[in-house]
């Protein structure tokens, strides 16, 4: 009778055990998911922060670009009446081509940097967090294979 009571005890004490390293197992799991879902966010965030600081200086230069073009086309039609513009415009529009072509590298560039360094934090965040849960499974396998061998 004594050995069947000191078996139920233990076996509830397993129990109890596998049932926390079980609930343990899930929240690090829900934590994977939250540390992704943060991540994505931050992703769509970095590209609407890089948009927002580029697109509108973009813009503002394809259009300064365009209308320095069309006063270069002008210029070269009439280049006998417009030679001096002629030159004025062709640096200016060289200038702004150089200018788009900057501000583009660098929104490229800076997307590209905050893309990687969410990912970096993403990717250890959630390494980390397996390894937990590794070893949360390596200690329910050690008690079931007590249990087992109690059994």
């Amino acid at each position: 009778m004594k050995k069947l009571i000191n078996k139920q005890k233990k076996s509830e004490k397993f129990t109890m055990s596998i049932d926390e390293i079980n609930s343990q197992i899930s929240t690090k799991q829900d934590e994977i998911t939250k540390i992704e879902e943060e991540a994505a966010k931050k992703n769509a965030s970095a590209e609407k922060e890089v948009e927002s600081e580029y697109d509108s200086q973009i813009n503002a230069a394809e259009s300064k670009l365009a209308s320095e073009q069309g006063l270069l086309d002008e210029a070269v039609e009439k280049a006998n009446e417009w030679a001096t513009k002629k030159k004025e415009r062709a640096g200016s529009v060289k200038a702004l081509s150089k200018e788009v072509a900057g501000l583009k590298k660098a929104k490229a560039a800076a997307l590209k940097t905050k893309l990687k360094e969410i990912s970096s934090e993403e990717k250890t965040a959630v390494k980390a967090v397996q390894g937990e849960i590794k070893g949360l499974q390596k200690n329910l396998k050690a008690i079931e294979k007590q249990m087992a061998m109690e059994e």
